[in-house]
């Protein structure tokens, strides 16, 4: 079960790491067998599934994302935090808001994405 503390701490470090593009950073806060599915990678990785199973496909895929962005920046506007699982809600560098629903293992680290973007 996730605090609000939990939850806020997550959000804070996930986004620090990507603004720090240290990709090493940004896969700790991932387990193993994570699933994350996202428009973003539809585009990215041409597959209209835009859906990315395990760490290794999401190495990969964060890789591309940040070669194609690399002025990458988050900005946190709010977090809404559940029993097992947490929204991050924040801008990107062109403007654009995204809320990343994201199931939470008991681990701490995030199981699942479900990323949705206004533009």
């Amino acid at each position: 079960m996730l605090t609000q503390e939990q939850a806020q701490q997550l959000a804070y470090q996930w986004v620090e790491a990507w603004n720090s593009h240290d990709l090493d950073e940004i896969l700790a806060h991932y387990t193993e067998d994570v699933v994350l599915v996202s428009p973003v990678a539809a585009k990215i990785l041409d597959d209209p599934l835009g859906t990315v199973n395990g760490k290794e496909a999401l190495r990969d895929y964060f890789k591309k994302g940040l070669e194609v962005y690399p002025d990458l920046k988050f900005e946190l506007i709010d977090v809404m935090w559940g029993l097992f699982s947490v929204v991050f809600y924040y801008i990107n560098q062109k403007g654009s808001k995204t809320g990343e629903f994201m199931e939470v293992g008991s681990t701490g680290k995030i199981t699942k994405v479900i990323a949705n973007y206004n533009g």
